[in-house]
């Protein structure tokens, strides 16, 4: 052994001071990994805390919301189930049948019409040489063109080959273009602000024909509306032709000149009770614009002292042929002015339908809803449809009555039949119409 090598119990002394030191040195890194893995754990809980506490809320409320969509799904199904298809009642009637036979449009007196005339004999003809076999085709420009009104309405006259003429174009054309401007010349003649002499003005049965020919029935068949296709306007078949929408608009325009007296107090009744049929035909429904517009201005049509009488006579006409169905609801929806004429009527046809569909004598309405009050919503026999158009006539009819509003009785019966509607029939009854009651 060399002198200068350590003893043994040298090495193992510097050999434990070694690991002392190692030991220590470990032990030290690890003490400020713990404290600063702590600190961060620290800094970051309450964040991390807040942001979990806010995922697991929100997949909370997103587990009820599906629970809640899934029982609603679950409920509609099982109602669908059990009633879903009889509560499926639409109103519509097929108003229109087979359309007959168009007249013919030739019109070989137009030849003769003094405005024809003066354009052969005018010097200018001689530029553009019209042939008398083509004024037909050469007045029809004229037509579209808006310039025939403005001929005649400068000569101030209105020839009788002319009228016939444009009325049968307007009516019974299967060009939509001739028929159209046919419609706008006469809405301009019969104008009461248009100073015009007209020679021929067609009367109120040649009005209806028009109807006739397109198929009108005012029987109602018991086939609805909704069942029927569509079908092309210059079609024999059933549906109305396109110009039906003219027929409505000269109507409309007839009823706001009286001054002419193309159509009687009686046959104006008869009219309106017409374009009530006309809203119940679904086929029309693109029209409702302006069937409520003619609709308006035959209202208008009477007197003050014709429309007490006539208002009632429209509705008995109405309620005793009316399906006593949704069809009579929607009867009573399409008069829909806000006027007190519109009013009036939509009381009157409400209160005669609900007679009809009650079959009493009672005309009082103290009477009349004591009856009703007599019905035993409770029972399962109950037939909770009728239940509905009676509230529906009845408030229709209560409600645009001013003769009621002083007579605290009506309130109280009134009162009481809906508390019966709302409290005898719990919201688990499983009948049809159950829920709308």
């Amino acid at each position: 052994m060399a002198t200068d090598d350590p003893l043994d119990f040298e090495k193992k002394v510097i050999g434990l001071d070694d690991l002392v030191d190692d030991y220590l040195k470990e032990n030290k890194k690890q003490e400020m990994k713990s404290k600063r893995a702590k600190a961060q754990k620290n800094y970051f809980s309450d964040e991390d805390d807040d942001i979990r506490e806010a995922k697991l809320s929100e997949c909370v409320d997103k587990c009820q919301q599906e629970a809640q969509t899934f029982l609603c799904l679950l409920y509609l199904f099982l109602m669908g189930q059990i009633s879903g298809e009889e509560e499926i009642c639409l109103w519509g009637l097929q108003v229109f049948g087979n359309q007959k036979t168009l007249p013919q449009l030739a019109f070989h007196e137009l030849g003769g019409c003094g405005l024809l005339q003066s354009f052969m004999h005018n010097e200018l003809n001689s530029l553009v040489e019209l042939d008398i076999n083509k004024g037909e085709a050469f007045l029809e420009s004229l037509l579209v063109n808006g310039w025939l009104l403005k001929l005649l309405d400068a000569c101030g006259h209105v020839e009788k080959s002319i009228a016939t003429w444009t009325y049968n174009l307007m009516l019974y054309s299967v060009q939509e273009v001739l028929s159209a401007s046919a419609c706008d010349f006469w809405i301009s003649i019969l104008s009461p602000k248009t100073k015009i002499k007209i020679d021929w003005l067609p009367n109120y049965s040649e009005i209806k024909r028009a109807l006739e020919i397109y198929g009108f029935q005012s029987d109602f068949p018991s086939r609805f509306s909704s069942d029927v296709e569509m079908v092309n306007a210059d079609s024999d078949c059933g549906g109305p032709p396109q110009n039906i929408r003219a027929w409505i608009m000269y109507v409309a325009a007839c009823f706001r000149v009286r001054k002419y007296s193309i159509i009687s107090t009686s046959e104006a009744e008869e009219m309106v009770v017409m374009l009530i049929y006309l809203f119940l035909d679904r086929q029309l429904l693109g029209l409702s614009v302006i069937l409520n517009e003619c609709m308006l201005s035959a209202i208008s049509f009477f007197t003050d002292n014709e429309w007490n009488t006539s208002s009632e006579e429209v509705a008995k006409s109405i309620a005793c042929r009316v399906p006593k169905d949704m069809n009579c609801l929607r009867t009573v929806e399409s008069i829909s002015g806000v006027d007190a004429r519109s009013k009036q009527l939509r009381r009157a046809v409400a209160f005669r339908i609900l007679v009809a569909c009650l079959d009493v004598k009672a005309t009082d309405a103290e009477e009349i809803l004591r009856f009703l009050n007599l019905i035993n919503v409770k029972d399962k026999s109950c037939d909770l449809f009728k239940i509905y158009i009676y509230l529906v006539l009845t408030e229709n009819w209560l409600l645009y009555n001013p003769t009621l509003e002083d007579k605290p009785v009506i309130h109280k019966l009134w009162g009481v039949y809906l508390r019966h509607c709302s409290c005898q029939i719990t919201s688990t009854d499983l009948r049809t119409y159950a829920s709308k009651v």
